[in-house]
């Protein structure tokens, strides 16, 4: 302890912890990329965890999310338990004007941090949705994220500094049959991400695509999946997604969470052939989620 003291160190347990393990963020996230975060998909699971998570190092909030009554339940709890402030947005990013629609609510704020989490799924043989259904799982999934990753991206490039999380999956690394245009849009944002990365890193915006697997959000509990064999990666919460993604963000382009995913996925891309992979994927997901066909 000595030898910290006069070093300069504050020598209280936590911040040797910090030290050595990395446990607090506060700092490096706070003091790299400013004071305000939007989250975007924000009112339950990944998006919620998110937003305690950056509450919790002191960003103030933007939270976005179509149910106005859960969004503003979420957003009195964080404010009252973090101490800051949080605005939310009732907004169908699902809509064609989401980005003007959030522009004008926040008026004059800027976002420093921006974390895409809204997703739209379907689960099923691809003919049995209604091509309207699949204009709002691409305007979800694609266009939204697409124009908020370019308008606040390049504000984020004009002062200098910023960070950006997109929430993909593991399906983006092959066809996945029964999910397959959810799959082609998260392929589409993992490629988004990773691109940015290479063309941001140098003018001080950091963005990472987040590529989990399943996670016990409640869409994932309400979804009622039957077991798919001892081969399938164990579940993860949504506070562990979160968790690895905010320390790795800034460098690498793209993470795989959990130990039990990138195993899985090294054999899928790695070892299995295309077809193989894809086979498995079809199979799994008919299996876990009943699908009749």
């Amino acid at each position: 302890m000595d030898y910290f003291s006069s070093a300069g160190f504050d020598t209280n347990e936590k911040t040797i912890s910090t030290i050595f393990f990395g446990i607090t963020l506060r700092k490096k996230l706070k003091e790299k990329y400013g004071s305000v975060a939007m989250v975007a998909g924000a009112s339950e699971g990944l998006g919620a965890a998110y937003a305690h998570a950056l509450a919790r190092e002191g960003f103030d909030l933007v939270l976005i999310a179509r149910r106005s009554e859960q969004l503003q339940m979420s957003a009195t709890e964080i404010q009252e338990k973090y101490g800051v402030k949080v605005s939310p947005i009732s907004c169908d990013l699902s809509e064609p004007n989401s980005l003007q629609r959030i522009v004008n609510s926040i008026g004059s704020i800027e976002i420093d941090f921006l974390v895409y989490n809204a997703a739209q799924p379907f689960i099923g043989p691809f003919l049995n949705q209604e091509p309207g259904g699949y204009l709002k799982m691409t305007t979800t999934n694609i266009i939204t994220p697409l124009e908020l990753v370019h308008y606040f991206g390049g504000e984020m490039i004009t002062r200098g500094r910023g960070g950006i999380v997109i929430m993909t999956s593991l399906a983006a690394f092959q066809g996945s049959p029964f999910i397959s245009t959810y799959s082609a849009a998260k392929a589409f944002t993992l490629t988004l991400a990773e691109g940015l990365w290479f063309e941001w890193k140098n003018k001080g915006v950091d963005i990472i695509g987040c590529c989990a697997g399943a996670t016990t959000t409640p869409n994932y509990i309400r979804s009622n999946p039957a077991p798919s064999g001892w081969l399938r990666p164990r579940v993860q919460t949504p506070d562990e997604v979160v968790a690895e993604c905010l320390q790795k963000i800034g460098k690498t382009p793209s993470l795989i969470t959990g130990w039990g995913n990138r195993i899985a996925s090294f054999f899928m891309r790695k070892i299995f052939s295309r077809k193989l992979a894809v086979a498995i994927m079809g199979i799994t997901t008919k299996k876990m989620y009943r699908v009749d066909y």
